[in-house]
C-alpha cells in the first residue's frame, strides 16, 4: 500500500520541521520522515543540548566567583546530573514537537495535516520514495518533497571516532563523567564552545588545537585574541599553528603527539579527545541519481534561490533546505529556507533569502554576537570603510553588572551615506541586541539616521550609541582619553594594514 501526500519532508531539524508546520498553513497534507532524533542536531547533539549545557556551565562558573562581595560555602558539580538537565531540556522540546505533529495528525480531520514516519527515506523515482523503518518498510508518494536531512561532524583523517574516548560532539552525552584531561581538535565555533564549556565546569584540563596562529581565523584579528585571550584566562592551554601528528591509545590515557609550525614536536597526555573540525552533509542513501541530482564536491545539494532543486528535465517539485544545501550551518537560516520551500509550494508571492547579513551568536565567555561583514570580508571586496572599537570598560549597566569584559564593533561605509555594513559584539546580552543591527544593516540605514535614536540609560546598548558617536567625532568619550578603550580607524583599498 503506498501512502500519498501533498509534501514528504524528509527530516525533522530546524528547516524540515519549519517547512512542514509553514505547509498546513496552506491546509496540505504533510509527512515527515525521521531516521534518528526529532528534531534533528537542532535538538539532540547538537544546537539546543550544547546551548543548555553552556548555559549550565555560566551559571557554576558565575557561582564560583568571588570577586563581587560573596561567596559561595560549598560548590561541587555532578556530570551526570548535569547530562540529565542537558537531556530533560532536549526532551522538553521533543513532546512540544510532538505535541503539535499529534494537534494536527489526519484522525484530527482538520485542513491540512501532518504524519510523521520513523526510518531511512531514499528516493525510488520523482514522485516515490521508500522508508525503511526497524520493522517494515514503506512506500510513499509525494506531489512535493523537501530533503532537510542536515549535518554530521566530520571526521578527522587516519583518527577512528570510539564515542568513548575519543568522540566528536554527537558523543559528549556518551561520557560517564568529566574527563581530568581533555583535547578539543579544531578552534572553530564548536571546539571554542567546548573549551569554554568544560573549563567553565573547572573540572577538566583542556587543551585546545589551533592549525593557526590565532582562534577563529576567519573572523578579524582583534575579535579572534578577544576569544583566545579570554579561553586562556579560563584555564585553556591553546596550541597555536600545531597539528595532530597521531593519537595512541594506552588502557589509562591517549597520548598525543602534537607538531608545531616552527619544527617541534611535543607529547601531551589526556583521557578524551574531542573532533571538532565542521560538519558534513547527509546526503548519502537518498539515492539522489534516482532523481537526477548531482552533488557539489563538497557534498551539498545545489538549490536555486527559492531552495528548489531543477534537475534539467521540468520535475520541479523536489526542493532542499538546511545543512544540506553548503550555506551557513546555522539554525536561523535552515528555518528560514524551510518555510521560503512551504511558501514557494503554496504559491504565495516570495523574496528572496540574503544570506549577507545573518546574524550568529558564538557561546563563549563572554558570549560574542556577529552581523554583517567584518573587516576582512571588506578588504577581500575592496569596499572602503571606517571602524570604531568601544569597550564595555566605559558602559555604565556594565560597570553596574560587574561585568565589562565585552566590547562593540562597528563598520560603516567610509563615503558620504556612511551606511552601517556589520558589528561584532561581545559581554552580557550581546545576543540580544544584535538583531537590532541586523535590522539597520538590511534597511541600509545611515550612521546619521541611527543617531537620531534614543537609547535607554543605563543599558548595555548604550555602548552601540557611543560606538556609533565615535564614528562620527560625537562621542562623550574620547579615544585620546581612552586610547586602551576606545580606537577609530579607515581603511581603503591599497591599504596594507590587514586586520
Amino acid at each position: 500500500m503506498t501512502n500519498s501526500y501533498d509534501l514528504v519532508v524528509i527530516g525533522s531539524g530546524p528547516a524540515g520541521f519549519s517547512s512542514a508546520i509553514r505547509a498546513l498553513d496552506y491546509g496540505l497534507n504533510v509527512c515527515i520522515i525521521e531516521g534518528k532524533h526529532l528534531g534533528g542536531a537542532g535538538i539532540m547533539n547538537g544546537a539546543l543540548t550544547s546551548k543548555t549545557m553552556y548555559e549550565l556551565s555560566m551559571d557554576y562558573a558565575i557561582a564560583a566567583r568571588i570577586d563581587r562581595g560573596y561567596r559561595v560555602g560549598s560548590l561541587s558539580v555532578n556530570f551526570e546530573k548535569v547530562k540529565k538537565t542537558v537531556i530533560q531540556a532536549a526532551k522538553e522540546k521533543q513532546y512540544q514537537m510532538l505535541s503539535q505533529i499529534e494537534t494536527f495528525s489526519p484522525a484530527q480531520n482538520k485542513k491540512g495535516s501532518l504524519t510523521i514516519e520513523y526510518g531511512w527515506a531514499s528516493f525510488k523515482d520523482y514522485d516515490h520514495i521508500e522508508v525503511k523503518g526497524q520493522d517494515e518498510t514503506k512506500l510513499i508518494k509525494g506531489k512535493n518533497f523537501v530533503i532537510a536531512t542536515g549535518s554530521r561532524p566530520r571526521l578527522y583523517d587516519g583518527i577512528q571516532i570510539d564515542g568513548e574516548r575519543i568522540i566528536t560532539s554527537d558523543g559528549i552525552l556518551n561520557l560517564k563523567e568529566f574527563p581530568e584531561r581533555m583535547l578539543i581538535i579544531g578552534s572553530g565555533i564548536i571546539g571554542c564552545e567546548f573549551a569554554t564549556i568544560f573549563s567553565n565546569f573547572g573540572q577538566t584540563e583542556v587543551h585546545l588545537l589551533d592549525r593557526s596562529h590565532r582562534v577563529l581565523p576567519y573572523e578579524d584579528n582583534d575579535v579572534s585574541s578577544f576569544v583566545s585571550r579570554n579561553l586562556e584566562n579560563n584555564g585553556v592551554n591553546i596550541h597555536h599553528t600545531a597539528t595532530l601528528r597521531h593519537i595512541k591509545k594506552h588502557p589509562e590515557h591517549l597520548e598525543v603527539v602534537l607538531d608545531y609550525q616552527d619544527g617541534h614536536s611535543k607529547v601531551i597526555e589526556v583521557d578524551v579527545a574531542l573532533v571538532a573540525i565542521g560538519r558534513v552533509p547527509n546526503t548519502e542513501g537518498l539515492n539522489l541519481e534516482k532523481i537526477s541530482i548531482e552533488l557539489h564536491k563538497n557534498g551539498t545539494i545545489p538549490i536555486k534561490d527559492d531552495c528548489l532543486l531543477r534537475d534539467g528535465k521540468g520535475n520541479c517539485h523536489v526542493y532542499a533546505a538546511g545543512d544540506v544545501t553548503g550555506h551557513s550551518q546555522l539554525y536561523s537560516v535552515a528555518e528560514f529556507q524551510g518555510r521560503l520551500a512551504a511558501e514557494k509550494i503554496g504559491d504565495i508571492p516570495q523574496y528572496p533569502l540574503d544570506y549577507s547579513h545573518m546574524s550568529t551568536l558564538m557561546f563563549f565567555k563572554p558570549e560574542v554576537a556577529a552581523v554583517g561583514a567584518n573587516e576582512k570580508m571588506l578588504q577581500q571586496k575592496k569596499i572602503p570603510y571606517k571602524a570604531a572599537y568601544y569597550s564595555n570598560k566605559l558602559v555604565n549597566r556594565a560597570i553596574a553588572m560587574r561585568n565589562t569584559n565585552g566590547f562593540v564593533k562597528i563598520l560603516v561605509s567610509n563615503d558620504d551615506e556612511q551606511r552601517i555594513l556589520g558589528m561584532r559584539a561581545a559581554g552580557p546580552q550581546a545576543s540580544a541586541f544584535i538583531v537590532s543591527v541586523a535590522h539597520l544593516i538590511n534597511q541600509g540605514n545611515s550612521l546619521h539616521e541611527v543617531l537620531k535614536i534614543f537609547y535607554p540609560h543605563p543599558s548595555i546598548p548604550e555602548g552601540i550609541q557611543e560606538c556609533l558617536r565615535t564614528l562620527s567625532g560625537k562621542s562623550v568619550y574620547k579615544p585620546e582619553a581612552f586610547p586602551d578603550l576606545i580606537n577609530i580607524r579607515e581603511w581603503t583599498p591599497g591599504n596594507d594594514n590587514e586586520a
